[in-house]
Order: C-alpha cells, then structure tokens, then sequence
C-alpha cells in the first residue's frame, strides 16, 4: 500500500494560478478561493471536492479508493 499524498497544487481554471495546500483528511473542502484572482471554485459535477477537480493529487479518500464524504 502506497502512502498518502496529503498536499496537492491547486490550479484555478480561471487564471491559471498554482499554490500548494495541505488536504483535510476528515472532511472535503468544497470550496477554494484562489489567491490570485478571488475566483470562488467548487467540485465539478462527479467530483466531490476542489481537489480532486482542480488538485494535482485527489483527496486523501479517494486515494484510498473509499467513497468521500459519504
């Protein structure tokens, strides 16, 4: 069993900015601000956080190939 990844480079989709964050690993973060352009960013539809839409790595449940948040 691989270890878990528990920071991701989040890139928003609207100006491009990349920051590295930590990951919660009890609970999803739904939303994100960019830090750059104030965008307000949230799951794409099937995705269930700003990780594992806009992550270079998924949450920590889904790495774990568990259901998130359920």
């Amino acid at each position: 069993m691989s270890a878990i990844v528990l920071e991701s480079v989040l890139t928003c989709p609207h100006c491009g900015f990349a920051k590295r964050e930590s990951m919660p690993t009890n609970a999803c973060q739904y939303f994100y601000e960019c830090s750059n352009c104030k965008a307000l960013l949230r799951p794409n539809p099937g995705d269930c956080c700003v990780f594992c839409s806009f992550g270079s790595v998924k949450c920590p449940p889904i790495q774990l190939q568990r259901g998130c948040c359920g």
